[in-house]
């Protein structure tokens, strides 16, 4: 149950007293509409700084949260649905995050495909990604810029002046243990916590694409990466995609987090030593570095999993701890399962498609030791991770041949017997074994086909 707001009012009491409500509540959510002015009560919110870290350091460490009224979060939950029923499927297509079907295993494997595609191609090509941080990315946006953009995308009038009224003249309070700060009028930004946030900052950016057919803007919410497609050492493109990314967010308010941005380089040609050029945004090189992590997967200049999963490893042993403290309170093997389900699979299998087909037998096996050792706690047999990894491929595989809106659609073609999918060429063992080749066979080892 969502946890009361300003107002004091809980889910549990709506949901006890929603026979009464409702009329009232839907009389006064069409006036709201009708007039573009969002009650002031309604906008109140509580901020709540969560940590980032376990040992924050400074403010930038904390994480915004605002408890708002359930009410108003019921009201932006219609409101959201009607913006997103009026909006393109085709728009802002790998923009992976607040969309039905798309997943941060999609945005994983949308980059690695872009990437080893390139690679594939022919020797001396080289991949540049740029992952780009915004310092409070949903606090700078602009409610005029916002709306002036929801026009343009064909919202109506009205609608993109009740949004303006809902970002304006918010007024908030922080609390931190008991203590309650005074109340502050804010007129800038989409709080973290709304229902109606994510949405609006993704249509905030959606016009931060890339600009040539050698580079690509991957993003999930304000997680972006700049892919660059580098051949004959002819980095110009992407340079300038830098450039233009750093010019859009200065005409929209946004700040790069220069000091966390990182940029990794994957480059697998051994006949030539290569002078990479540097990279300055705002006047401030940029850390190039081995390994990013990337939405919960940890991806290397040479694109191993080994330190992806060393990581999945040593969490999920220290998981197993707890496992063995419940079995030794003679808990049910049923209940242990599903603890192992919800928190130990759960774990090694995060973005599985993307990452399980290139790792190496070793690490393959130090994953299923894991499991093994699950095992003999529980006294049950465990689903083997590679029977999971190819369910799970399957299964992705042909929520993204139904989705004909998905970015990757296009990859599941099928012949002229329509009976099967064409093979992606794969020069490379890398690339034979990556997600959507692996995919792609699986399907059509299949009968019948979906």
């Amino acid at each position: 149950m969502a946890t009361a707001g300003p107002d004091g009012i809980t889910g549990r009491v709506l949901k006890a007293c929603a026979d009464q409500l409702a009329p009232v509540f839907t009389e006064i959510f069409n006036l709201s509409l009708e007039q573009a002015v969002v009650p002031s009560c309604f906008k109140q919110s509580t901020i709540v700084p969560v940590r980032k870290k376990p040992q924050p350091a400074c403010l930038n460490d904390y994480r915004p949260v605002a408890l708002t009224s359930v009410v108003m979060k019921c009201f932006e939950r219609l409101v959201r649905d009607f913006i997103t029923a009026s909006l393109p499927d085709t728009l802002d297509p790998i923009q992976f995050a607040y969309r039905q079907n798309r997943s941060t295993e999609d945005a994983i494997a949308h980059l690695l495909h872009t990437t080893n595609s390139h690679l594939d191609q022919r020797n001396g090509n080289y991949t540049k990604m740029l992952f780009v941080d915004y310092s409070s990315a949903f606090n700078t946006i602009i409610p005029s810029t916002l709306t002036s953009k929801l026009e343009v995308l064909g919202l109506s009038l009205p609608l993109c002046q009740w949004i303006s009224n809902f970002l304006t003249d918010r007024p908030q309070t922080v609390q931190v243990g008991k203590h309650t700060s005074s109340t502050l009028t804010l007129s800038t930004g989409a709080p973290q916590g709304c229902v109606l946030s994510p949405l609006l900052y993704s249509l905030y950016t959606h016009d931060c694409v890339a600009t040539s057919n050698s580079t690509t803007i991957i993003k999930f919410a304000d997680d972006n990466v700049v892919v660059g497609l580098i051949s004959n050492n002819d980095e110009t493109a992407y340079l300038q995609e830098v450039k233009n990314l750093e010019r859009w967010c200065q005409e929209n308010n946004l700040l790069l987090n220069v000091s966390k941005t990182k940029e990794l380089i994957v480059d697998f040609s051994t006949k030539q030593e290569r002078s990479y050029q540097p990279l300055n945004i705002c006047g401030t090189p940029v850390e190039r570095v081995d390994s990013f992590r990337y939405l919960g997967v940890h991806i290397t200049q040479d694109l191993s999993w080994s330190c992806h999963i060393n990581t999945l490893v040593k969490k999920a042993r220290q998981r197993l701890y707890h496992l063995r403290r419940l079995r030794d309170f003679k808990l049910p093997s049923q209940v242990l399962k599903t603890f192992y389900t919800c928190t130990i699979e759960s774990v090694l299998t995060g973005s599985i498609t993307s990452w399980f087909g290139n790792s190496t037998m070793q690490d393959r096996r130090a994953l299923q030791r894991v499991v093994r050792s699950a095992e003999r706690t529980i006294h049950t047999e465990l689903p083997d991770l590679q029977d999971i990894y190819s369910t799970r491929c399957r299964t992705r595989a042909r929520k993204i041949v139904k989705d004909l809106s998905h970015p990757n659609n296009g990859l599941f073609s099928l012949l002229r017997s329509g009976k099967r999918f064409r093979s992606l060429k794969a020069n490379t063992e890398r690339m034979r074994r990556s997600f959507f080749p692996q995919a792609i066979r699986s399907l059509n080892q299949e009968t019948p086909r979906i």
